[in-house]
């Protein structure tokens, strides 16, 4: 929602030193809404802007800023102003800001921080992409056993302001081996001087540092979470996924999927279309379109080697672009369904027989539904065409009428195999799913269609 009409108004108001009314207009909104408007500014007038909020509103504007325009702004910014910002930002998001920094920039800011957010920052940029140390947070509450309600409540109200959440507070020993927790709602229900270790839920959720963030996700939707913790090798609570992470988790998996799924290559990352480089997006896309193309060779191979039957049966020549289109459109769907089911954890590559069985009895029915279609198609329709003697059209239409239904009940069966396969090979699901499923079921469908004609016509 950047909106440039409001640039040459907040222009003025620097040009003019009008303190009040830029100081005004960061206090105006959402911090998510100024960030936006702000957005539309280049980073040097962003950050005029910026300086004349109260910093802890400042550094809240600018985490709600996209990644790369923070990027862009601190690279021209003093080292207090960088560490001043990153101070006063969530543990995850200064870590996500301080990995996308280049490394020279990097050893500059942190001796200007304090050593406990200098080691958090380390410690949270460490962890490999993708995982859940990667996407946690350390900014969570704590209690200790043998606290009674009264006193954990006393305690969340004065952690409050400097914690993300304080719905569930986790409940460790001296190592911090996590042992249990406690919701807010619970701690408020509880009589004053009911003991923690009597509330307290033993058997918690949680994941390790080194575990996918799809896994994250999953716990999160499954038992509607609204943190997971994250503890270590020596089940030390290290961290906690919070819901709006997990919700930044499932847009960045569904980009992917998407990019994946359409044979885009690169690093999937959200809102950067506009920020590629042609070049950039041309070597994304180039790889799997020219190999595809290749495949697709294939296709005219075999429309040259069946030839002489189109020569004679023209009639033929109008239904093959239905064919291709049935055959994709039918495995495709088989495909979707089932990377979705993968991806769900709904099935695994042990139920490749159960997934085949069932989308065979779907195919059956749409094959003989659209065979049907096909043969009515061609009798009511194709009497113009021209018929070598001895053939009529009744017969071209149950030809035509059978490969279709063939083609569509192998594609949807290849469709579904396709992505068990990859999983089990422990590939993406994804990549199979479009452009290589749809020139692999081209040519099979070629196949099927010119040695079903062959069979029927006896030729």
């Amino acid at each position: 929602m950047k909106n440039p009409l409001l640039v040459p108004e907040l222009r003025e108001l620097i040009k003019d030193n009008n303190t009040q009314s830029l100081k005004d207009f960061c206090e105006s909104g959402h911090p998510a809404i100024i960030a936006e408007l702000i957005a539309a500014l280049s980073p040097d007038v962003a950050w005029q802007v910026l300086l004349h909020a109260d910093r802890p509103i400042r550094s809240d504007i600018f985490s709600h800023m996209d990644i790369d325009f923070q990027t862009e702004l601190v690279s021209f910014l003093l080292r207090e102003d960088v560490a001043s910002l990153m101070a006063d930002m969530a543990p995850d998001d200064r870590a996500d800001l301080f990995k996308r920094m280049p490394e020279e920039r990097r050893e500059s800011i942190l001796p200007g921080m304090a050593y406990a957010e200098r080691e958090d920052i380390r410690r949270l940029a460490a962890y490999e992409e993708g995982t859940a140390g990667s996407v946690m947070t350390s900014d969570y509450a704590l209690l200790s056993l043998g606290m009674t309600a009264a006193q954990a409540i006393d305690r969340l109200r004065w952690e409050a302001p400097n914690k993300e959440t304080i719905y569930y507070a986790y409940v460790v020993d001296n190592s911090r081996k996590l042992l249990g927790l406690v919701s807010l709602k619970d701690l408020i229900l509880a009589p004053p001087s009911a003991m923690i270790d009597d509330i307290m839920y033993r058997d918690v959720l949680f994941v390790r540092i080194d575990d996918d963030q799809e896994d994250v996700v999953g716990k999160i939707r499954k038992y509607d979470l609204l943190a997971l913790p994250v503890i270590n090798g020596n089940d030390a609570l290290v961290g906690i996924v919070t819901h709006d992470d997990a919700l930044d988790i499932i847009t960045q998996e569904y980009t992917e999927d998407m990019e994946k799924i359409m044979a885009i290559g690169g690093s999937h990352e959200n809102a950067v279309y506009m920020k590629t480089p042609s070049w950039q997006h041309f070597k994304n896309r180039a790889g799997w379109v020219v190999m595809l193309a290749v495949l697709g060779l294939v296709s005219g191979f075999i429309v040259q080697k069946y030839e002489g039957i189109l020569l004679q049966f023209t009639i033929m020549a109008a239904f093959m672009p239905m064919l291709a289109d049935t055959g994709g459109n039918t495995g495709s769907q088989s495909s979707t369904l089932v990377v979705r089911a993968l991806a769900l954890e709904e099935i695994t590559a042990k139920d490749i027989l159960r997934v085949l069985f069932k989308e065979l009895k779907v195919a059956i029915l749409l094959g003989l539904m659209l065979g049907i279609i096909a043969f009515a198609r061609v009798v009511l329709f194709g009497g113009g065409s021209t018929i070598p003697p001895g053939f009529n059209i009744g017969l071209i239409g149950v030809a035509i009428a059978i490969a279709l239904s063939l083609q569509v009940i192998t594609a949807t069966l290849i469709g579904a195999v396709l992505p068990i396969i990859a999983s089990s090979l422990k590939l993406d699901p994804a990549v199979v799913a479009s452009p290589a499923l749809t020139t692999i079921v081209d040519i099979t469908g070629l196949l099927i269609y010119f040695q079903t004609a062959k069979m029927v016509l006896g030729i």
